[in-house]
Parts: structure tokens; C-alpha cells; sequence
């Protein structure tokens, strides 16, 4: 009897669970049914919506002025003697020369182009590159670039070219003429660099309006880079000389004086390289070109993606507006 009570009761469950389930699927269609009921009852609100924000997003792409972007493909220049000479040596002699009361340093080198790349992002360096080349005002006070005369066109309310002045209207602390800080912070949004880890080929490029300058510009930050780390190499280098002379002086023992000669040595030819190297950290393989195309803006992906965002909020309004009012 109990038998048949528990086979009762699970039918039971079995059909409830069965008609609950095909309420939800009625349901489902119903709300499906009345979406699209509802979505085509304001098909003219979503075209017409759709419509504007066509028209706006093509108004839009048309005033965004066109970015040419210049590249150069970048090696590291093979070093050669240099520091990695020296390190060599000082690795190899350093103990025995730390017996004659004599420091030589580490033995360990530095990536001199993992440093010219950060060198070459630094506030200081950017800062005074900017000032070097007069890049302010184009940099600063641009909007546009003449095709016909190539020529830069000037924001008229930034700066007045006539009268060489500076009008913009800023908020203390800033001054009408941009600071330094707005300025590398602007020149870091054109710059892009890039090395390869498999390689080690660098990549840089310079993004603006005028595509003349973007290549001259990018000309230059490869020579200031190169010529900034042969300054720094060539300082370091004579100091190098020059503390090894003044030790040489300290020495009684006639195997130290070897040494100290081969450091020399090696110093000497780290100075001539900084002297006959042009290229000194970084070897140009593809140089900058004048690019022919632009490289934004994407007009044709601003209006595409402008009229969908147009059809889908209006399909949302249509919908709001559908079901606030049932």
C-alpha cells in the first residue's frame, strides 16, 4: 500500500515539475513576442535616432584632423671595448688589486640600450630636446597641417604668431605660455618606442599632424640620443683615465702596474669609439621616411561604430519607454 502512495506522489511531482516547465517556455515566447512587438512599434524612433547619430558621428570623423605617423627601425650598435673591457678586467684583477688598497668597481655591465631608452622617455632629456629644436609652439599651439604649403596651421586663440605671443586662457598656477611639464607630457603622447625581446630591434615612431616634421623630429631624437650617450660615455671614460693615472702613482707592485696599464688600455679605446662612432648606441637599419598616408583617424570605424551605438540606444528608449508605459 505504502508502495503505491510513493509512486502516486512521484507522478504528482513529475507533472507539477512538467507544467511548470511549460508555463516558463509559454512565458519565454510571450516576452520575446511582445519585445519584438514592441521594438517594431517604434521602428521609426530607433531609424530616425540611428539616423542622427549617423549623421554626428560622420560630422565628427570629419573634423578630427588627420595623424601621420613617421618609423625608424633601430638596432644596438655592437659595443665594442668600452665598459665591457673594463669590467672584464676588473673582474679578473679585482682581487688583487683590492690587496693594494685599490677599488676597480663591479665587474658587471649595463645594457646601454635598455638605458638610452629610458634615457630617452626621461623628463630632462625630452625637456631639453624640446628647447633645443624650438619644437614649443608647433608642439603646443598646432591643430592642423596645410597640405598645399606644408604648413603647420596654429591654434589663433593658443598663440598669436603675428605678434609672437601666447593667449590661451589657463587657471593659476599655469601661465598662457605651457610649462615644461605640459610640454614633455605632450611630446611622450607622440612617441612611441618599442624593442623586440627576441631580436633586440627597436622600433620608434612619432605620431602628428604635419607629416614632415613627424620624420624631422624623429631624425632628431635618434642623433640627440646617440649623441647624448657618447657625451656621457666620453665623460666617463676620461674620469676613468684620469683616476687610473693618479692610482698608477699608489703602486709597488710591478703585476698592479700591468694592470692598471691594461685598464688604461681599455679606456682609451672606449674614448676613441666615442670619438669615431656616429651612431653610438643606436644603429638606424630602416630610417625615417615622410609617411604618404595617414595613420588616423579611422573615419569609417568612428561612423560605424557611431550608428551602432545610435541603434542600440534607441532600441533601449523604445524599450523604457514600451514597458514604463504598460
Amino acid at each position: 500500500m505504502s508502495n503505491n502512495v510513493n509512486v502516486q506522489l512521484l507522478q504528482q511531482q513529475l507533472l507539477q515539475q512538467q507544467l511548470l516547465q511549460n508555463t516558463q517556455n509559454q512565458d519565454d515566447e510571450i516576452d520575446l513576442a511582445e519585445l519584438w512587438r514592441a521594438i517594431w512599434a517604434g521602428k521609426f524612433t530607433i531609424i530616425i535616432i540611428s539616423m542622427i547619430f549617423a549623421v554626428a558621428s560622420v560630422f565628427f570623423a570629419l573634423s578630427k584632423p588627420d595623424i601621420y605617423k613617421a618609423s625608424a627601425i633601430l638596432s644596438p650598435a655592437s659595443s665594442e671595448g668600452g665598459a665591457g673591457g673594463l669590467g672584464a678586467l676588473a673582474g679578473q684583477f679585482g682581487g688583487l688589486a683590492s690587496m693594494a688598497g685599490i677599488n676597480l668597481g663591479g665587474g658587471g655591465g649595463v645594457d646601454k640600450t635598455a638605458l638610452a631608452l629610458e634615457i630617452l622617455k626621461s623628463r630632462s632629456f625630452i625637456e631639453t630636446f624640446i628647447a633645443k629644436h624650438d619644437l614649443l609652439i608647433p608642439l603646443m599651439a598646432s591643430k592642423n597641417w596645410d597640405m598645399a604649403s606644408d604648413t603647420l596651421i596654429l591654434n589663433e586663440e593658443m598663440y598669436d604668431k603675428a605678434n609672437k605671443k601666447w593667449l590661451r586662457e589657463v587657471k593659476a598656477p599655469k601661465t598662457p605660455e605651457p610649462s615644461s611639464w605640459e610640454a614633455y607630457q605632450a611630446f611622450l603622447q607622440l612617441v612611441t618606442v618599442a624593442q623586440d625581446k627576441t631580436t633586440s630591434m627597436v622600433t620608434m615612431d612619432i605620431a602628428f599632424y604635419s607629416p614632415s616634421l613627424a620624420k624631422q623630429w624623429l631624425t632628431w631624437l635618434i642623433q640627440d640620443i646617440n649623441e647624448f650617450m657618447r657625451e656621457q660615455d666620453q665623460i666617463e671614460a676620461k674620469a676613468s683615465i684620469d683616476y687610473l693615472t693618479k692610482q698608477l702613482v699608489n703602486i709597488k707592485v710591478a703585476t698592479m702596474e700591468t694592470v692598471f696599464y691594461q685598464l688604461i688600455e681599455e679606456q682609451t679605446k672606449n674614448m676613441m669609439l666615442t670619438m669615431v662612432k656616429k651612431e653610438y648606441v643606436l644603429k638606424t637599419i630602416d630610417p625615417a621616411q615622410v609617411p604618404d598616408t595617414k595613420d588616423k583617424p579611422k573615419r569609417a570605424l568612428i561612423v560605424v561604430l557611431g550608428t551602432m551605438l545610435g541603434g542600440i540606444l534607441s532600441v533601449l528608449i523604445v524599450l523604457i519607454r514600451y514597458f514604463s508605459k504598460k
